[in-house]
């Protein structure tokens, strides 16, 4: 094993994993969603068309998330995930996006 792979798995036991535990199931939708495409930016009518639900509809649980300081907006209606390499765990951790 790589020291690259080590680390990704120590990160995936233990700092990924307290954050991803700390969310809901549809904040838990909502990143894997904007994992799928890559590290981003992700445009939030993007991430809600993964999701096949409204821009309005998914509004509020961007909103919690940026509040968990999970996702930040480097600009008006950007999503980009505060953690690097998350997105990346996002896919490790729920394989499917449904």
């Amino acid at each position: 094993m790589s020291a690259t792979e080590f680390a990704i798995q120590e990160l995936d036991a233990s700092f990924f994993r307290v954050r991803f535990d700390r969310l809901t199931p549809a904040e838990k939708r909502y990143l894997r969603a904007m994992a799928e495409p890559g590290e981003g930016p992700h445009r939030s009518g993007d991430i809600a068309h993964l999701l096949n639900r409204d821009v309005q509809a998914v509004a509020p649980i961007r909103a919690n998330l940026i509040s968990k300081g999970m996702v930040y907006s480097p600009s008006h209606g950007d999503n980009s995930f505060t953690v690097p390499l998350f997105d990346g765990y996002m896919k490790r951790v729920m394989p499917n996006l449904q």
